[in-house]
């Protein structure tokens, strides 16, 4: 096993890829063949079905301290408190008018079409390989990343962006089942384990490029995907003649470029 100076450098070689302690893309790809409704976010252990009792003996049950991450992942997370600025590529994807949905229906029944957009989400980052970050009120949150989906991770975002807006109808005739707007870019952030040595724990990223990704989602309209100039390049899709717009973001002095696409039954839909 690598032998690691700094939390930095173990980070680093986690997220990138390179030279890894154990092989974690690999792990992840086969627990997240393993269905289940919930499972760790880091290493995609799974919480329940049949092969959840047995996980948990290794280990690989919720964390007492953060149960979005498994018990070891939490415990290698507390030995190596830090972590690294890399290059990744986020995807963000909002409801659309959840508060007017909300006022059309119970609680009850809005609680089951946001967990059915969670479960569509949640499938969409397992088959594209990414870390599934946040399922948050109206919002999921996925991170492409070198060492999880390997160096090809803008195109992967781009893609399960794509597949998002399909999972959630809006390339049927009738209309979608849920509205939903999306944002992806790329660039470098800081991610790492945030907390106290022997207390809770949590993995996340920081850093204005996550922001951006964000703010890129709240803009984009139903059933939009609103693609940054730097994903977009770093994708290297052709994905046809796409509308471009010039985005005024909040706390950004600079507009932000992007390509809007939208999906369709056979292939995306130009926005003209």
């Amino acid at each position: 096993m690598p032998k690691y100076e700094t939390a930095e450098a173990w980070w680093r070689s986690v997220l990138t890829g390179v030279n890894p302690p154990v092989p974690l893309r690999q792990f992840r790809d086969l627990l997240g063949l393993i269905p289940s409704s919930e499972r760790c976010k880091f290493c995609n252990a799974p919480y329940s079905g049949p092969s959840a009792p047995l996980l948990r003996l290794l280990g690989r049950g919720p964390s007492k301290m953060m149960r979005l991450v498994c018990h070891q992942c939490d415990v290698e997370a507390n030995k190596h408190l830090g972590g690294a600025e890399v290059e990744a590529t986020w995807l963000f994807a909002d409801v659309r008018g959840s508060t007017a949905l909300a006022e059309q229906m119970s609680a009850v029944e809005f609680s089951r079409l946001i967990n059915r957009f969670y479960s569509a989400a949640t499938g969409v980052f397992i088959r594209s390989k990414a870390w599934c970050d946040r399922l948050v009120g109206d919002e999921v949150f996925g991170i492409y990343l070198p060492g999880f989906a390997g160096p090809e991770h803008s195109r992967l975002a781009v893609q399960a962006a794509q597949e998002l807006l399909r999972v959630t109808g809006h390339a049927d005739p009738n209309g979608p089942w849920l509205p939903v707007g999306v944002g992806v870019h790329t660039g470098v952030a800081f991610m790492g384990a945030m907390g106290a040595k022997g207390g809770p724990t949590d993995i996340t990223a920081l850093g204005d490029n996550v922001n951006i990704a964000a703010r890129l989602a709240s803009k984009a309209g139903p059933g939009e995907v609103l693609i940054s100039d730097a994903a977009y390049s770093a994708a290297g899709l052709d994905l046809g003649p796409l509308e471009q717009r010039a985005l005024e973001l909040k706390g950004k002095s600079e507009p932000v470029n992007v390509r809007v696409a939208r999906v369709s039954a056979k292939r995306l839909e130009v926005s003209l």
